[in-house]
């Protein structure tokens, strides 16, 4: 059936009508001129009969509400647009992300005339670029551009779904005092986030709308299954696993989201060492989950591709210690110690750590088996005692060797202080590391090295040593922790890791 015989309208009166009507639409929308209809009746008779007659042809009226018509749903598109599915965004993130790492591999080879590397970020956004010179920004990451954009297109995209099930103390809680203290807080400051209104606008990455959601989070803390659920001294790790997969479980019963995916777009995060193993309580949740891990260790399974490497932070009071804020930190030529260390004999690592140098050279070398024994009575000018954190910034080098496990909240610690971090590790996944260059602002030393590492610290040209105090200051924003959290800071380049997981996206050279 045609338009005109649908419509029932062949008289003159009805025809005027649909010319009043199309110029009133005509004037709101501004939208129409003479060669638009002009063109739009050259396609509607393209559309029609090769030889068309007159009475074939839609009424001059009726061609200008056609086009009227098609214009009010063109501005109506336009001011509300299509909503993209969460596949489409990550590939419209992909694809912006990819744009602007060309860019940067096409500019990488421009010097400026003060003979430093330039175009290597590609806006001046002052919360990315902080007034740094452009080569150190080069050298410490990656690739600048591709990281500035994969943020802003984060903070733009990404959402986190927050399972409601379960009671805390195990679920939605976590520890906020210790040495796990970035489980607890990344669980609570994800938690305190609000979604944002139905109507859109505001609010952080978490969201109410699982349908929405580019990742979902599983909210149990293996510390607090450590603390409630372990029984001492019998390191059976049972009871953890059997918690996960019952969690796995519940929600994969009353959501879709899990089945769907098999697992591989939900997250965990643990700080404690037992984190891993917890993880193997559901096989997909071990085999396609994100992990995110304060013991990231390759050679127990840790893969960087898919799991996070989480920094591991030690806070006794839930607030970073006063003595690594109070600002500014030394300069080099105010530390007389090449290196500090001081902790127990926890592992192999720092066993042979304190058999070769404990006590060897304290007055420029200082490695102490407890951290009470570097006082030894000693007092600062103002008369306090010297501590742990005191030695920290007065030294160049701070020693960070693996404990029971790969991870150390001394690396840190370091960087706060502005320490270079040595890491005396094997198999340990730097955190950060497809973002950042750590060689730029640290010395990995092999652990069969350490009989060696006084010699490998004092070959170190001091210009080196220099530039790598200026890339810890320039990291240190990403591995402080703020309530609420801040742009770069810990938090927000942990859900940064997450975003890359999902993606599956490397933003090397």
């Amino acid at each position: 059936m045609s338009r005109r015989r649908s419509g029932g309208c062949s008289g003159a009166s009805v025809r005027a009508a649909f010319v009043i009507l199309t110029v009133a639409l005509s004037t709101v929308l501004g939208t129409c001129s003479v060669d638009d209809i002009s063109s739009s009746n050259e396609l509607f008779a393209s559309s029609s009969s090769s030889s068309p007659t007159a009475s074939s042809r839609p009424a001059r009226s009726e061609q200008l509400l056609l086009v009227s018509s098609s214009s009010l749903t063109t501005e109506r598109s336009r001011r509300t647009p299509l909503k993209m599915s969460v596949e489409q965004e990550l590939d419209a993130a992909r694809a912006a992300i990819q744009r602007a790492a060309r860019r940067r591999r096409r500019r990488r080879r421009v010097v400026d005339p003060a003979g430093r590397g330039s175009g290597n970020v590609t806006t001046a956004d002052e919360w990315f670029e902080a007034g740094v010179d452009h080569a150190l920004v080069a050298s410490v990451y990656r690739n600048p551009a591709a990281f500035h954009r994969s943020y802003r297109e984060m903070e733009r995209r990404f959402k986190v779904y927050v399972y409601e099930e379960g009671e805390p103390p195990i679920l939605h809680a976590g520890p906020c005092k210790d040495i796990y203290t970035i489980e607890g807080r990344f669980i609570e400051q994800l938690e305190l986030m609000a979604p944002p209104p139905p109507a859109g606008g505001g609010g952080g990455a978490r969201t109410s709308d699982p349908a929405r959601a580019h990742a979902f989070f599983l909210p149990f803390s293996v510390s607090k299954m450590v603390q409630f659920a372990y029984r001492p001294d019998t390191y059976d790790k049972t009871p953890l696993r059997a918690i996960v997969a019952d969690y796995v479980r519940v929600v994969a019963s009353r959501h879709p989201y899990w089945n769907r995916s098999a697992g591989a777009d939900h997250f965990m995060l643990s700080c404690h060492d037992w984190g891993p193993e917890a993880s193997r309580g559901h096989p997909e949740l071990h085999a396609n989950g994100i992990r995110a891990l304060c013991n990231a260790n390759t050679s127990e399974g840790f893969r960087p591709g898919q799991d996070v490497s989480v920094p591991e932070i030690n806070l006794y009071t839930g607030d970073m210690p006063r003595q690594l804020l109070a600002p500014p930190a030394p300069p080099l030529a105010s530390r007389p110690f090449l290196a500090f260390f001081a902790g127990g004999r926890h592992g192999h690592v720092r066993d042979l750590l304190l058999r070769r140098w404990k006590g060897h050279d304290p007055d420029v070398f200082p490695v102490y088996e407890h951290e009470h024994e570097h006082s030894h009575g000693r007092r600062q000018q103002d008369g306090a005692p010297l501590d742990y954190y005191w030695y920290m910034r007065r030294a160049r080098f701070c020693l960070c060797p693996s404990g029971y496990e790969v991870a150390s909240p001394r690396v840190v610690e370091a960087i706060h202080a502005e320490c270079v971090p040595v890491i005396l590790s094997d198999g340990y996944a730097l955190p950060f590391a497809d973002v950042l260059r750590w060689e730029a602002f640290s010395v990995a030393v092999p652990v069969a090295d350490i009989p060696r590492l006084r010699e490998v610290l004092e070959r170190i040209p001091a210009p080196e040593v220099e530039r790598l105090q200026r890339g810890v200051r320039l990291v240190k924003r990403h591995f402080m922790l703020h309530q609420p959290p801040e742009r770069l800071d810990m938090f927000n380049m942990i859900l940064h890791s997450v975003w890359l997981r999902r993606l599956n996206l490397r933003l090397n050279r």
